[in-house]
């Protein structure tokens, strides 16, 4: 286990310091804002602290509200909203400085058997095996910035083998812009087996390349004095557990983007090709005129 999943770990060993009533932290990065994954695993982490262990979280609906503040604790306050025979409602609000910079429902279900199917099929892609680190394909395009070198070096909690161009090779060869994005996600260690923890893990990693899906149809790329992006909703259901210290591919789409707005939605699929988690998240986009 690297450094910074260690971290990530620690990160999403809340603090409880009052009933229903939580407090996280985030990295010691020279970062502007909290990165929007981090603040829904911990709200995720917080309604979970609140519920039977019995009850599989099976969907989330969130809003990022203003940006978070890394250099001050959030604070998570959970209200149960509804404790039924088989399904159990949380509301999470992530305060800082007074105000309120995240919301998110997440509702909770005790397994029960039902009608089962699944229409999607997983994208036939090469084995993240056989594939590069990020490190290494970022390098390749971006190595020649010196800015960009800490950045690229830098230790992940999370294993990325992109199937698809990296923004940056799409920023610069038109041919490689696409509305689709296939990443192999997986955490490099054995982790507990705590599904909700599994679940959390997947919810942090669901961020990490949304937007980078809207922005390459573009050929548009982080970086650029020309963009300012950020997460404005997001949404997740958990059809099937998933272990994060597995790969998972995490297919991706744009449908559409308009209006400073774009949408983009993910499946992640177990190696088998097995549907575990469907994914929607509108962000934002705005492109300065040049």
């Amino acid at each position: 286990m690297n450094d910074a999943l260690k971290e990530l770990l620690d990160l999403l060993d809340l603090e409880q310091i009052e009933l229903d009533i939580f407090r996280g932290r985030s990295p010691k990065e020279h970062i502007q804002r909290v990165f929007g994954g981090q603040v829904a695993a911990q709200a995720l982490v917080a309604a979970g602290r609140t519920v039977s262990s019995e009850r599989f979280v099976h969907s989330l609906h969130a809003y990022f509200i203003r940006p978070g503040d890394p250099s001050i604790p959030i604070v998570y306050n959970v209200e149960r909203v509804r404790d039924g025979r088989s399904f159990t409602t949380r509301r999470v609000v992530a305060v800082q400085h007074g105000k309120s910079i995240f919301t998110m429902s997440a509702s909770f279900h005790h397994v029960e058997p039902g009608v089962e199917h699944q229409a999607a099929t997983m994208p036939d892609v090469p084995a993240p095996e056989t594939l590069a680190t990020f490190s290494e394909r970022a390098s390749a395009v971006l190595g020649d910035n010196p800015d960009a070198l800490e950045w690229i070096a830098r230790e992940r909690p999370v294993d990325m083998r992109y199937v698809s161009p990296l923004i940056w090779e799409a920023n610069t060869d038109p041919a490689l812009r696409s509305a689709s994005t296939n990443v192999w996600f997986k955490y490099d260690a054995d982790l507990p087996d705590d599904p909700l923890l599994h679940v959390v893990l997947a919810a942090y990693a669901s961020d990490y390349t949304l937007v980078d899906t809207v922005l390459s149809a573009h050929g548009l790329a982080w970086g650029s004095s020309r963009i300012i992006g950020a997460s404005l909703d997001h949404a997740m259901w958990f059809h099937r557990p998933l272990r994060a210290d597995d790969w998972f591919l995490y297919a991706q789409e744009s449908p559409w983007a308009g209006g400073a707005r774009g949408l983009a939605r993910g499946e992640m699929f177990t190696p088998s090709g097995e549907l575990a988690v469907s994914v929607v998240q509108e962000c934002m986009i705005r492109v300065a005129r040049t």
